[in-house]
């Protein structure tokens, strides 16, 4: 990050926030039809208010960068707000770090600084990458611990050989809206006083965006991970069924001019 990308980024960061009310997932009973819940799951740690956002199995070491915009000290509420489908059971549709009161009024995408901000367009993001469908909050003061644990665990499969026996019993602890393996955990580095949260990736494997939260002092008050805009979605399936019922369409004409 340099004065140049700074300058770049407060030319487009109102490009770059986003269209939904976040927090609207945490206060409504349902969302274009669907139920809501939400579900507190501990705190996270943030010692140095250098935040990142990652997936704890693929992409989180401390190479990583943080976001460059610092969130106040201490340890924070965790809430997922849960969307309910017969289709979709039960998805994590957003994440919340909460850290004041304060009603948010904007949500401006949270970047580490480095980002090609060319040509950026109303909606874009850049977000984080998902592999290994979960996600995790934690500070970067957490990482060169975390990687100190991770080496002396010396397993093949960090998931496999330690992690799913922590996320199953996360889920006979606290079965609601978990599936029987486990979908999140609130787990506490060895030897440290971090807590990083864990938890299910919204659809699973994909890129996501984060938000900071402001206030009407322009103060950060939160933290937001978008996993799934539940009218988006289902706008997108709607379309879908309408390419089916376009191709159903084809094929009835097809057969009748066959048949006839």
């Amino acid at each position: 990050m340099n004065k140049t990308w700074i300058k770049r980024w407060e030319s487009v960061r109102h490009l770059l926030v986003c269209p939904t009310d976040l927090e609207s997932y945490f206060t409504s009973k349902e969302i274009f039809g669907l139920p809501m819940e939400t579900m507190d799951i501990g705190q996270v740690s943030l010692h140095s208010g250098k935040v990142m956002v990652r997936d704890p199995l693929v992409y989180l070491n401390s190479a990583q960068e943080p976001y460059f915009i610092e969130t106040p000290k201490g340890d924070f509420p965790v809430t997922v707000a849960v969307v309910k489908s017969e289709e979709w059971g039960s998805r994590y549709a957003v994440v919340r770090v909460r850290f004041t009161n304060e009603k948010p009024v904007i949500y401006r995408e949270a970047l580490i600084g480095n980002e090609n901000l060319e040509d950026i367009q109303p909606d874009d993001y850049f977000g984080f990458h998902v592999d290994a469908g979960l996600a995790c909050i934690t500070d970067a003061e957490a990482l060169p611990a975390f990687d100190r644990f991770v080496e002396s665990l010396n397993v093949d499969n960090l998931y496999d050989d330690y992690f799913a026996k922590l996320f199953k019993k996360s889920y006979k602890a606290h079965p609601e809206n978990q599936r029987e393996s486990g979908d999140w955990i609130n787990w506490t580095i060895p030897g440290t006083s971090y807590k990083m949260p864990m938890f299910a990736s919204g659809f699973g494997d994909g890129s996501y965006p984060v938000y900071f939260a402001y206030d009407e002092q322009d103060i950060v008050c939160g933290l937001y991970i978008q996993f799934i805009d539940i009218e988006l979605a289902l706008s997108d399936e709607e379309e879908d069924d309408d390419y089916d019922d376009e191709e159903e369409d084809k094929e009835r004409l097809q057969n009748f001019i066959f048949l006839n």
